[in-house]
């Protein structure tokens, strides 16, 4: 059974009337470890079989993105490379004359993903809804501050970064709150948490 709640739209309506959208309640994030323990028990697979075959699964994943391709999982989606400039590097212009990156100013920054529809229709099938018993209130007011950093903490841990978008997902925060305290815990240095890139190429790693 999963849980619903209706937040509210950062932006209104053309009316200018508040807009309610439907968003699930997340209760925290299933790791690799419980994913095993699952399939492990209902199959004849061991967990070392199984941590041993996404192991090997991610290492190639990985040889075949970095070489170029996007790669396709049936039942689960495709990934695909993503590139960005490096810290310092402006962007190119265009204009006759003007600087060129070359491939030492550009860097692989993230992998975005696109589920597959089978994985959507199957989640939905399984997917049991009923409203939270809980009354909308802002994001800001579910979680304490310290529940959000050690949600930061805990995703860092098993991801090599975190965006502002995922920030947003873990916690329910809206976006420009949310991207004001990832920079508050990343000048903290006992939150563990530091920063790479700028702008929109802003990402949070753990330190």
């Amino acid at each position: 059974m999963a849980e619903y709640e209706m937040q509210e739209s950062n932006l209104p309506n053309e009316d200018g009337k508040r807009v309610l959208f439907p968003r699930m309640r997340l209760w925290g994030q299933a790791d690799l470890d419980k994913i095993v323990d699952k399939i492990s028990y209902a199959s004849s697979f061991t967990p070392g079989d199984i941590k041993g075959l996404v192991k090997a699964l991610a290492d190639e994943m990985a040889c075949q993105m970095a070489s170029g391709r996007s790669v396709k999982i049936d039942g689960i989606g495709v990934f695909s490379p993503s590139l960005a400039l490096r810290d310092g590097y402006e962007r190119e212009s265009g204009e006759p004359g003007a600087p060129k990156r070359n491939a030492m100013s550009i860097w692989l920054n993230n992998v975005n993903f696109r589920a597959d529809k089978e994985l959507i229709e199957n989640t939905g099938r399984r997917c049991i809804l009923e409203r939270s018993k809980w009354k909308f209130r802002h994001s800001s007011q579910v979680f304490s501050p310290q529940e959000r950093l050690k949600m930061a903490q805990d995703f860092l841990c098993s991801n090599p970064f975190m965006r502002v978008a995922d920030y947003c997902r873990l916690t329910g925060l809206l976006s420009d709150k949310a991207a004001r305290e990832l920079k508050q815990w990343s000048e903290e240095p006992e939150s563990g948490i530091g920063c790479k890139g700028r702008g929109s190429h802003k990402i949070y790693v753990k330190r």
